[in-house]
């Protein structure tokens, strides 16, 4: 064997034993005839002793090593003189009687520590030297602990763990498909599933009642941080079920896995179920961020025609939140808020802002087009109170002012320090539109998938006015996250021709792309329902991260690279022969 222990388990009650570590040299130090080595494995560090007098060979032996090199030692455990309150094996020490060398290592290109001085591209090219760095290796562990209690939950609830297909047929409906040549069907392709959506309907139909699976989906569209071309979704789908049930489970999961994995107790009360047209009317957002308040509050009625700002008096839409207790931003902050929102990405033409002075007096940007009067009237619509801060977007078009409101929401909620990351607030938003229209198609597509479940008391009105249509559909968001999202499915072939029909879909190209759901359903499915959980996205919130690439193994960077594996990459001459293709460069 090489080790009978691990370099994070041995303790006081172990000492003057003799023990066998094996890992990886942390660090050296040498203080006169003594050489201390910090010795580590994915279990935690050990300091080595070794001493000149003792055995002046050994410890000659021990001087030549460096960083990252793989060694084995044996020694006896014994108590430290000068403990290390910051390690677990920090009150022991081993006293090495033999050392053998198992490989040496180059120097590392970036320091093996948590707080290393390797840049993003560097680690992400190294990444097999970043996942020994212990802050890294601990998301990983997180994610086993919470995949492992996922599959514990729902296996107590009956579900089968079944396996799909990773070469499908591609459904360009959504994101851009990634799709795999056929070398055994020449001019054919296969695509990479998005979801196992589909897939899972027919095990519904097959009579599997409650299926998971905790798997890849592939989506071929612009990266952000908490978006990557592969991730892991924990897919789920149940046989004869309605909305509640499914709620209620998976309500009843989340709040096992905060409880089990993060050690944090939701409580016993019911998530909130905030319909999605109340959420964009109060927040901007269909996940919004409910750790803190600064709720919207429209002030149509008292500032259009009420003074002469032609902005506010051609609006279709003015808003403004409260900032408590920020009445003393300077100009410079004020300025910086301006900027922030008529960047491009949100694109607000400008903002107003309003002080409460200690009197209950307000100072506006706007001050010379409106009396001290109307002014009060804001300040009391927007309940705001003596040195709080109100800030105000307008626009011609509500949902978007909506929605830049809600970035200087976010951003303000971030600077007052509201958006603990140590705190949770979940809920359900419910009831979203069955449909949403396309500038770029010009016509409606569906906003989760064309296999949603409208509300049943809205379906006379896919005859008659579709864009009013209800689903039955609904998002679990925590933190501002959408962590998971499902729906009631269609199980009736004549209901799903006729989304189809909404969709734009010819009966040839709807047969010809989902022929075989839509014959399955004419033997007898069940009703059914389920939701899909973004697995990275659930990590990295329970391990407080920025983006779910800290917490997935091997990710690839922000073009979707592999700088680790340099991919993706040209195919040799021969290879693309054999699959009859041919490559064409824009603009060659």
């Amino acid at each position: 064997m090489y080790r009978n222990k691990t370099c994070g388990e041995l303790r006081l009650k172990d000492v003057g034993t003799q023990v066998v570590l094996a890992g990886w040299v942390q660090r050296i130090r040498k203080m006169g005839g003594m050489t201390f080595i910090d010795l580590r494995d994915r279990y935690g560090i050990t300091q080595l002793v070794f001493n000149e007098e003792a055995n002046a060979s050994l410890c000659q032996e021990a001087n030549k090593l460096g960083r990252e090199y793989v060694i084995q030692v044996t020694g006896e455990v014994n108590e430290r003189y000068n403990k290390n309150a910051n390690l677990p094996t920090g009150d022991v020490e081993i006293i090495v009687s033999e050392l053998r060398l198992l490989n040496a290592s180059q120097t590392p290109p970036f320091t093996i520590e948590n707080n290393t001085d390797g840049g993003d591209d560097l680690r992400m090219k190294y990444r097999y030297l970043d996942l020994r760095r212990e802050c890294v290796r601990a998301n990983l562990e997180l994610r086993h602990k919470f995949c492992m209690e996922v599959r514990r939950f729902l296996d107590s609830k009956g579900f089968l763990e079944i396996e799909t297909p990773v070469l499908v047929g591609s459904t360009p409906e959504g994101a851009r498909d990634f799709v795999v040549p056929s070398r055994m069907n020449p001019g054919q392709f296969y695509a990479l599933p998005q979801s196992p959506q589909t897939l899972k309907q027919l095990l519904m139909v097959a009579g599997m009642d409650r299926y998971f699976q905790i798997v890849k989906c592939f989506r071929d569209e612009d990266l952000r941080a908490d978006r990557q071309p592969e991730f892991t979704q924990i897919d789920c789908e149940m046989s004869f079920v309605e909305q509640n049930d499914i709620l209620c489970l998976f309500e009843e999961m989340a709040k096992h896995l905060f409880k089990t994995v993060r050690g944090y107790d939701l409580g016993e009360a019911p998530f909130l179920r905030l319909p999605w047209s109340e959420a964009m009317r109060r927040f901007g957002s269909d996940k919004p961020d409910m750790r803190f308040g600064m709720e919207f509050v429209e002030l149509m009625d008292v500032l259009k025609g009420t003074g002469s700002f032609a902005v506010f008096n051609e609006a279709e839409y003015i808003g403004g939140i409260c900032a408590k207790g920020c009445a003393h931003y300077s100009r410079k902050q004020l300025d910086e808020l301006t900027n922030f929102v008529k960047t491009p990405q949100i694109g607000a033409k400008g903002l107003v802002y309003a002080r409460v002075g200690e009197g209950g007096e307000v100072k506006s940007s706007v001050d010379k087009f409106y009396t001290q009067d109307v002014l009060e009237k804001m300040r009391d619509q927007m309940q705001a109170e003596a040195g709080d801060l109100i800030l105000i977007i307008s626009g011609p078009d509500a949902m978007k002012a909506r929605k830049q409101l809600c970035e200087l929401r976010l951003l303000m909620g971030e600077r007052l320090g509201l958006r603990d990351k140590n705190k949770f607030a979940l809920l359900w938003v419910v009831d979203f539109p069955m449909f949403e229209w396309s500038d770029e198609e010009q016509r409606l597509m569906a906003m989760h998938h064309p296999f949603t479940a409208p509300k049943p008391e809205d379906v006379p009105l896919l005859d008659t006015d579709p864009a009013k249509v209800c689903a039955n559909a609904y998002d679990m968001v925590c933190n501002g996250v959408e962590v998971g999202g499902g729906s009631i499915r269609i199980h009736d072939s004549v209901l799903q021709s006729k989304i189809f029909k909404v969709l734009g879909f010819t009966e040839e190209r709807a047969q010809k792309q989902f022929g075989f759901l839509m014959n399955a359903f004419k033997y007898g499915a069940p009703p059914h329902g389920g939701l899909a959980y973004g697995l990275d996205r659930w990590v990295s919130l329970f391990a407080g991260l920025d983006s779910i690439r800290d917490c997935i193994a091997f990710p690839k960077n922000n073009s979707g690279r592999d700088v680790m594996l340099d991919a993706p990459s040209t195919l040799e001459p021969g290879q693309l022969e054999e699959l009859c293709l041919k490559t064409v460069l824009p603009g060659k």
